[in-house]
């Protein structure tokens, strides 16, 4: 087919207006975009308009997408985590890949497959889409929450397993031996512990100081942590991994940092913009053709994976004692296939051991399960309220695990956040310290964060006027939110994403003068502060207090404890 439009570049103009509209319209009619993008790239496809002829630019997009999305979901997971997560990643992750693949085996069987063709429909049914369901925890700010850090946990897990798969898989369609099977094996492991040891080593002694180096320019910070999401990511596919293991690693690399929130901060809005590009990929890869005789089959194994796959997960954490809330939750990111699961596919029919039906019918039922555990996850909490009263076989009497750990000590850490760590920031910090008060101080300058670290408060590299990293602070049970910085623009966007962040404390900000404090108090500041004319009020009562008369300014200014 001749190219429908007259250069790239007006093709991706149309596919933007087009993914702007369809996707303002399945907001309107309450719809997630995931679904919306993925219709547009069904639309655009070849089984429809056949407009995409730009396919390599697409493609080329929609990888940066992912890298990103792996590399942002690794900066949240600093060693802590890991080793925290890690056991129950483990055996949850493995587990539901077992028991999917055999449960998948016999249905495919009974539907009357032959063995290697049921393998690999089996095998296709257990890896979930790490992409689409660290977006939509993402949206819902679940990542941080216990059920979401399960998942992700698990979820990288499958990622490494069907890596695995595949490689397995070319070794017995290229040499079709054991032996050559067993060297691929050896040559994967020591690769990926050579890797792991160097990043583990420029982690140790490379990556913070050149990070405080180049945090002095936010722009170069940010272009320094999109290459090095990228560079890892192209060094994992190149090893043998995929581009996703070595993205995620990149993250884990500087989630230790003081940097990981304002990098991941900044990085949201590209990252949303590059996966718009894997989601319309995604749905222009299917061919519709091939999937009509398979309507049957595909409804019968996709309730599988919706209702199964999650019920092996809730089995599974129950065992572990985690209450039921967190199973159910952690299970419905396994209610869909995985864009592995279409190339794990794709594999199978370029070696010749599966036919162009098959592969038909495992895209048909990535379709069903992605449109629709994108809604069960949406709407998950919702959903448990329904059915919880019939959850409880999924929970021992005692949920050892979640009565035995704070899953969210830093929400329960502070009483004042306090942005700007100047001479005015560090002795508000200070004289709150000596009251008793918790304070995490925040400043976008890395050299004072370097200065304030050995101080007995935390503090975070980050900008108040950034609404994603505002969404990264444990504003939940903070009391009061303080800002010593003097420029009005910083403390109105402050202020403005305070609110649309739903915060529920008093807010505290700086002006120069009285003008700008009645700005201030409008948009919604519980206290006002003007250092010169308090300092001024302050002096003059300290002069003539004792003699009787109202100190200047006393009535208008209130000190910290007794705002605290």
């Amino acid at each position: 087919m001749p190219p429908v439009f007259s250069d790239v570049f007006t093709e991706m103009a149309v596919l933007l207006l087009l993914a702007a509209v369809i996707g303002a319209i399945g907001v309107r009619l309450r719809q997630p975009l995931i679904v919306a993008f993925i219709a547009v790239g069904i639309l655009i496809g070849p089984s429809v308009l056949g407009w995409v002829s730009a396919n390599d630019q697409v493609d080329l997009l929609a990888k940066l997408g992912i890298a990103l999305l792996l590399f942002v979901v690794g900066l949240k997971l600093d060693l802590h985590i890991i080793r925290t997560m890690g056991p129950v990643a483990l055996a949850t992750g493995l587990g539901q890949v077992f028991f999917t693949s055999v449960v998948g085996y016999f249905i495919a069987i009974a539907l009357g497959m032959i063995p290697v063709t049921a393998l690999y429909v089996a095998v296709a049914l257990t890896f979930s889409s790490t992409i689409i369901i660290v977006k939509l925890l993402s949206d819902k700010r679940e990542v941080d929450a216990l059920h979401g850090r399960i998942a992700i946990g698990f979820l990288i897990v499958q990622d490494i397993v069907v890596v695995l798969v595949m490689i397995g898989l070319t070794a017995l369609g290229e040499a079709g031996d054991a032996a050559s099977l067993g060297r691929e094996a050896i040559e994967v492991v020591v690769k990926g512990g050579l890797f792991i040891v160097a990043i583990g080593l420029l982690m140790r002694y490379v990556l913070t100081p050149l990070l405080h180096q180049l945090a002095r320019s936010p722009e170069l910070l940010v272009l320094f942590a999109i290459a090095w999401a990228v560079a890892l990511g192209a060094g994992g596919a190149h090893l043998g991994f995929s581009k996703e293991v070595g993205a995620f690693l990149a993250g884990v690399s500087l989630a230790s940092t003081p940097y990981r929130e304002a990098i991941g901060a900044r990085l949201v809005s590209l990252r949303d913009f590059l996966l718009l590009f894997f989601f319309i990929d995604l749905g222009a890869g299917m061919d519709l053709a091939t999937l009509g005789v398979q309507v049957a089959p595909a409804i019968l194994l996709s309730l599988f994976v919706l209702i199964g796959n999650p019920l092996i997960v809730m089995i599974i954490l129950g065992a572990m004692g985690y209450r039921k809330r967190t199973g159910f939750l952690a299970g419905l990111t396994v209610a869909q296939i995985s864009e592995f699961s279409l190339i794990l596919g794709a594999l199978g029919l370029s070696l010749g051991h599966i036919e162009a039906d098959t592969m038909g019918l495992i895209t048909l039922v990535g379709l069903i399960t992605i449109s629709a555990s994108t809604y069960m996850i949406l709407y998950s909490h919702p959903l448990y309220e329904r059915i919880s009263p019939w959850l409880g076989v999924f929970e021992r009497q005692r949920a050892h695990r979640e009565d035995a750990r704070d899953w969210n000590t830093e929400e329960n850490g502070y009483d004042v956040i306090l942005f700007g760590l100047g001479r005015f920031g560090s002795g508000i910090a200070r004289e709150l310290r000596q009251r008793g008060y918790r304070v995490l101080g925040v400043d976008f300058d890395p050299e004072l964060v370097r200065r304030h670290e050995g101080d007995d408060y935390a503090v975070r590299y980050g900008d108040a006027e950034d609404p994603e990293f505002l969404a990264t602070l444990p504003l939940g049970r903070v009391r009061w939110v303080l800002s010593s910085v003097r420029e009005m623009s910083v403390n109105l966007a402050l202020l403005h994403g305070l609110r649309d962040h739903g915060y529920k404390g008093r807010v505290a900000v700086t002006a120069h003068t009285t003008f700008d404090a009645g700005q201030l108090e409008q948009a919604g500041a519980d206290r006002v502060l003007i250092p010169y004319a308090d300092a001024a009020a302050e002096a003059v009562g300290n002069l003539f207090g004792a003699s009787g008369k109202q100190p200047i300014g006393a009535g208008d200014r209130k000190n910290a404890e007794g705002m605290i």
